[in-house]
């Protein structure tokens, strides 16, 4: 009797921790096909965004509102004055190479700055922008992003150092002294100036705009099948295990 009744406590347990294994595997699995959908429809979003008509970047009093969920990758245009004096070179790594990204702010005709980033630029190649080639009113083209805080993977921002590795808003702004600061900046296109019939800042081929990467980890279905995959296995053992 004593081991019949130790035989069916260990069986109670084990039903309990199949059990248990099972409703865990099918509940990550369940997870991984909401995932799914919020990735799929995050996509179909953000390639309305980047194919949609520009519309103009949110004003300041649309800043509060302006996230990475319903802004980011939003085809955008700004005008107003652009200041190559405050130019900062931020490390990037693109399909062209290592090398620095232009970012450059723009004061539009409220008094607010906007940061742009003009484009890729290799290490030792020179600004050809300068405050003579830049008169006037710029009009800007390009996909809205948000600020990226704090630096990359195991380095921080260094503003003393002149060593930026992130486009970080609220960093540069503080730097060069700058205040009335959009939360965002824009990856643009080549810019044109609205006085005049030109193509771009110089005749010269850099800084190389258009090389923003828009591409989203998606594994979601394999996650879910596996997820799926182990909750069966778990069900298979146990029954085998008890006709055993």
């Amino acid at each position: 009797m004593k081991n019949s009744s130790t035989n069916t406590v260990k069986r109670l347990l084990g039903f309990a921790l199949a059990a248990f294994f099972f409703l865990a595997f099918c509940a990550l699995g369940t997870w991984q096909v909401y995932r799914l959908d919020y990735k799929l429809d995050l996509i179909e979003r953000v390639d309305n965004r980047v194919h949609a008509q520009p519309v103009d970047a949110p004003a300041k009093s649309e800043w509060p509102a302006v996230s990475r969920n319903t802004h980011e990758y939003l085809n955008v245009k700004v005008q107003g004055e652009l200041l190559p004096e405050y130019t900062t070179r931020v490390q990037a790594t693109t399909a062209l190479g290592a090398g620095h990204w232009l970012m450059t702010p723009l004061r539009n005709s409220a008094g607010n700055i906007v940061w742009i980033n003009r484009g890729y630029i290799p290490v030792n190649e020179a600004d050809p922008m300068t405050t003579e080639n830049t008169q006037g009113q710029f009009e800007v083209r390009g996909l809205l992003r948000i600020s990226e805080a704090g630096g990359a993977f195991l380095r921080e921002n260094d503003p003393a150092g002149q060593r930026w590795y992130s486009r970080d808003i609220a960093a540069l702004s503080a730097h060069h002294g700058l205040e009335g600061t959009a939360p965002y900046f824009i990856d643009a296109g080549t810019p044109r100036n609205l006085g005049e019939e030109i193509t771009g800042f110089t005749p010269k081929s850099y800084p190389v705009d258009g090389l923003t990467v828009i591409k989203f980890h998606n594994s979601h279905l394999v996650y879910a099948f596996t997820w799926y995959a182990l909750a069966l296995m778990v069900a298979g053992v146990t029954v085998w295990l008890n006709r055993k």
